[in-house]
């Protein structure tokens, strides 16, 4: 049991999931012997892709090695927002400013074509609500003004608030003051992954669960041999979405993957005048340490506070206490707020921080969302499937794509080391914010 009493009776299990209407079962279903496309990977990247291919008229099958939406498609925070960890200048700065602006460009079209299901389609808690960049340290809000003319000049409307005038936006004195984007919402992401998937269905798109694929091997007639733990499937064309779960059925993409853990807690209920003296605006918050904390209300104010809390071999009741800490600190006013439930799941990172579109072990994939992945992998399962099916490939695909520099094999038994060193950098900032607070 915790010694912290709120968590006394936390349940380890995931709000979204617990709490929205389950998604019907894909298991135990018959695999077809053939298929034009196979999708390997049930999250949003997957099922977009699904529905798009069987729309354009393709027979679709999808597989899934756990339940459809099992990682991180329902296990984030709910935020959706255009952007990269790669800010528009860094991008014109690293590619000129037509391929810049073009790859930045992809995932604003993509925030606009969630916001369109969820207008039209899908029925997912989506309130464009703005978010909130929060400095940790006058440095981080100095280098705030060029993010901000960064977003401008992608049409993206943002300012800055200086921390004087900070309490208009959050209830805390932590931050060296914060930037607004006004293009950034909170959604459900259970809702959004379960209306993917009905979508996909009525397309037409053939969907299992509980389906693992093992291997994909070239045939001599230009198709491939799609393995399973249910045998084979022959397609012409593969798309992998498995992002912070790839295993060893794309060797290649495993070398250039990290997944890194991620852990959420979420409270009870808070009473209506607590939570807008919190969020006066119900902005989605997040800071700008590289062990960074995220947060936001849930439509039904209960706080939900994420991070990455730890890179050592854990447990989610450990992580939990950590970030119910790091909330109080932030937030004085939960103290005392129970904690109703916490989990944690895979986020895939990349070498250079940016998501990567391309081809190889025989695949078409679109993988390493970094933490953005609720708006940029619907809209790239929905590029690459056009892609598969003659169309232009994603901006994203002219970019290289890395190998994790290390002897690495799918165990990131560096990143530990890694988080420590993130960790020192976090204390420099703050010990700056102290002396110049």
């Amino acid at each position: 049991m915790s010694a912290i009493p709120e968590l006394a009776r936390v349940e380890q299990r995931n709000f979204w999931q617990t709490t929205t209407p389950a998604l019907r079962s894909y298991a135990g279903r018959a695999l077809p012997d053939a298929a034009e496309v196979v999708v390997i990977g049930g999250g949003l990247m997957g099922l977009s892709a699904a529905r798009r291919s069987a729309e354009l008229g393709a027979d679709t099958v999808l597989l899934d090695a756990e339940r459809l939406g099992f990682g991180a498609s329902t296990r984030n925070g709910g935020m959706c927002h255009p952007g990269f960890k790669h800010g528009v200048l860094q991008l014109i700065a690293e590619h000129g400013e037509a391929k810049g602006l073009a790859i930045y460009q992809e995932s604003v079209d993509a925030y606009e074509h969630v916001h369109e299901l969820c207008t039209t389609a899908i029925d997912a808690d989506f309130k464009a609500t703005g978010g909130l960049s929060l400095a940790c340290a006058p440095s981080h809000f100095a280098g705030m003004a060029r993010s901000v003319e960064g977003l401008r000049r992608a049409g993206i409307r943002a300012h800055l608030v200086p921390q004087a005038d900070l309490r208009e936006e959050i209830a805390t004195d932590a931050h060296a003051g914060a930037m607004v984007n006004e293009r950034y919402a909170g959604l459900n992401p259970a809702k959004l992954t379960h209306g993917l998937a009905a979508l996909a269905e009525a397309a037409g798109a053939d969907l299992h669960d509980g389906v693992r694929a093992l291997r994909v091997r070239p045939q001599a007639d230009g198709r491939v041999v799609v393995e399973t733990s249910r045998g084979p499937i022959i397609a012409r064309h593969v798309i992998a979405g498995t992002n912070g779960y790839t295993g060893g059925v794309t060797p290649a993409l495993r070398r250039r993957l990290l997944p890194i853990r991620s852990y959420i807690i979420v409270t009870d209920p808070l009473p209506d005048d607590l939570a807008r003296e919190i969020s006066p605006r119900r902005r989605m918050f997040s800071d700008t340490k590289n062990y960074l904390f995220y947060w936001r209300l849930t439509a039904d104010n209960r706080m939900l506070f994420g991070g990455r809390a730890s890179m050592w071999p854990t447990s989610t009741l450990r992580t939990a206490a950590i970030l119910q800490r790091a909330m109080v600190a932030l937030h004085p006013q939960l103290r005392g707020a129970r904690v109703a439930y916490t989990w944690g799941g895979n986020v895939a990172f990349t070498y250079d921080r940016m998501p990567h579109v391309g081809r190889a072990d025989n695949v078409v994939y679109a993988v390493g969302c970094c933490g953005s992945g609720v708006a940029i992998m619907p809209w790239l399962g929905r590029r690459v499937a056009e892609w598969v099916g003659g169309g232009r490939p994603p901006e994203l695909a002219a970019l290289r794509f890395p190998l994790v520099p290390a002897p690495y094999e799918g165990r990131a038994w560096f990143l530990p080391l890694a988080g420590e060193y993130w960790k020192a950098r976090d204390r420099i900032a703050a010990r700056e914010a102290g002396r110049r607070s």
